[in-house]
């Protein structure tokens, strides 16, 4: 594939994953929840550093499944602190434990997934970047989910990391419009989950685009 996004370079790995998984609208709410969560390990970081890392985070954090992550305690996170296979930053490994528990509570009143694509009106954003200078690193979307993720609970879920994030699990395509990715993500452009009336008057959602 010519004219890649740059950002991806020619790391075998990095351009796989800028070509199948970049900007693909993600539905599910605890694939959402991963991502969030691996987004908040990067901090700091490069993605490639954490893409790398992804499987060993995934059996770390018993693949990722909020029920179990919920119920850790300071012997699971000592475990995860010993691991030289992922981050070993004690603030973050904490902060899954929370987000964790934060995630569950606002599943017992709707779908994740609905109140997160609720801030794009249920459909991912079509963006027409030329250069990468026309790429923000936040946006009021962005802002405002980050609000109400800390309001939740939620913890290394500030603005920028969460336009990354918005962008990585396609709630936005902000490919170049010179990458041949661009149009392919466009096309999967397509409504998803609705948020329940129930959830957006508990968290006082209503959008943020």
């Amino acid at each position: 594939m010519s004219d890649r996004c740059p950002w991806c370079g020619q790391d075998p790995l990095y351009v796989a994953y800028h070509d199948h998984e970049w900007g693909v609208p993600e539905w599910d709410s605890r694939a959402l929840w991963e991502k969030l969560v691996l987004d908040g390990f990067q901090a700091g970081l490069s993605w490639i550093t954490i893409l790398k890392k992804r499987e060993a985070f995934r059996a770390a954090f018993d693949r990722f499944d909020p029920q179990a992550v919920a119920r850790w305690g300071d012997a699971q996170v000592a475990i995860a602190l010993a691991n030289p296979g992922i981050v070993r930053h004690k603030g973050k490994i904490e902060a899954t434990v929370k987000n964790a528990r934060a995630y569950l509570a606002l599943q017992e009143k709707g779908d994740f997934a609905a109140l997160l694509w609720d801030f794009v009106g249920g459909t991912p954003l079509q963006n027409t970047p030329a250069t990468p200078a026309q790429i923000p690193p936040q946006t009021p979307a962005s802002q405002a989910m980050s609000k109400l993720l800390r309001q939740s609970g939620f913890s290394f879920v500030g603005p920028t990391i969460v336009y990354a994030f918005m962008q990585a699990c396609g709630l936005v395509n902000d490919h170049l419009v010179t990458c041949p990715a661009h149009p392919r993500i466009a096309a999967l452009a397509t409504g998803g989950p609705q948020l329940s009336p129930k959830l957006r008057r508990s968290t006082g959602g209503d959008g943020g685009a």
